[in-house]
């Protein structure tokens, strides 16, 4: 295994880590939260806005951003960094959720997935080696090995879980294979290759069998992976099943290199994850619930801002809350009044104080 990019800083039995994550873009603190920018950008709000919540790392769609514009557009205009103008770290996913997501466009073979591009109607091929190849051009700072992500319902699933698992292993050591050809010149210098590479990250997938989880994370622990995701959860199980595998897993996480589970943002959730040894999380939900009235306040609780109750409520969303929205002074009833009129600030204001909360709950664990 490679020299580790993660320092543990606090370990507790009951409230999980904390820990600092070396990234060529920057150190990183965990826990911490990465906002979903898509296609480069966070719906809605500038680079500097989304800083100010207290992000450190964005996390952008390596299947999306390679439709449009494409990957050789945006390492010619000098890469995502240059591109988006977030200057702090940047996560590519390998578009492995894509594989499970946009099951009616896509073919699943050995050799890699076909797409169909939904606007044009053009077919594109992703291989575990083309996943890499796009995340470096795109010039992420953590890019994503390419998993086969299936469904947890057997009876909806296009193959049995066990298969998926396997296919994402061999997958797994095709990315490394191919990630380690095209950074060998930034390793061979010498000179601190953290300043010279990304880092890679495994994804154990398993769905929610035990044996095959233990089978997928021993695997990707064996590998030379600067980082160990947890995928397949957060997609359509309850949290009871979630927090039992996260339960299940924590002894098991090689606490030597930082840990990501893929795809959650809800508050609750987080936090039973951080204290099982999780360190970094991703999701749409803040976004996309502020962008339909709908904030956490104090308590984890959720408030429909498009509530009648609220046209004359002169209060800020959360009296506790330190996020530009609320600090400003912006009402609950001037909030109600953007949203009724269709005004686009609305979203833009309830996305910047879910993302603050998140941030918030991260904070709290330094």
């Amino acid at each position: 295994m490679p020299k580790s990019h993660f320092t543990e800083l606090k370990r507790d039995k009951t409230d999980g880590r904390s820990g600092i994550l070396n990234t060529r873009a920057g150190k990183v603190l965990t826990p911490f939260f990465m906002p979903v920018a898509t296609r480069g950008a966070v719906v809605g709000l500038e680079p500097a806005q989304v800083a100010a919540t207290g992000a450190q790392m964005l996390l952008a769609n390596t299947y999306h951003l390679h439709l449009q514009p494409g990957e050789k557009v945006i390492k010619n205009l000098g890469g995502l960094h240059s591109f988006t103008g977030w200057q702090g770290p940047m996560l590519t996913d390998s578009g492995g959720f894509q594989v499970f997501s946009l099951a009616n466009v896509r073919k699943i073979t050995e050799e890699g997935v076909q797409f169909k591009d939904p606007k044009t109607g053009d077919e594109v091929l992703i291989t575990p080696e083309k996943s890499m190849q796009i995340q470096l051009d795109l010039g992420a700072d953590i890019i994503m090995a390419f998993d086969d992500l299936t469904g947890l319902d057997p009876a909806k699933a296009r193959v049995r879980t066990d298969e998926a698992v396997e296919r994402t292993h061999r997958w797994l050591l095709r990315c490394i294979t191919e990630f380690n050809r095209l950074t060998k010149s930034a390793n061979a210098t010498g000179i601190n290759p953290v300043a010279k590479r990304p880092l890679l990250f495994g994804i154990v997938q398993g769905g929610l069998s035990k044996d095959l989880r233990a089978k997928s994370l021993e695997f990707v622990q064996n590998t030379p992976v600067d980082g160990v995701a947890i995928g397949g959860l957060s997609v359509g199980e309850g949290s009871k099943e979630m927090y039992a595998m996260l339960d299940f897993l924590s002894p098991l996480l090689d606490p030597a290199r930082v840990h990501y589970l893929m795809g959650v943002g809800d508050p609750a959730d987080m936090r039973h994850a951080i204290k099982r040894g999780m360190d970094m999380f991703d999701c749409v939900l803040p976004t996309r619930n502020g962008r339909h009235g709908s904030v956490w306040v104090t308590g984890d609780k959720r408030l429909n801002l498009n509530n009648g109750k609220f046209a004359k409520d002169l209060g800020p969303i959360d009296k506790r809350c330190d996020c530009h929205t609320c600090v400003t002074g912006y009402s609950r009833a001037f909030m109600r009044q953007l949203f009724k009129t269709g005004n686009s600030l609305g979203g833009s204001l309830a996305s910047i104080h879910n993302l603050r909360y998140l941030q918030r709950i991260c904070e709290s664990y330094k």
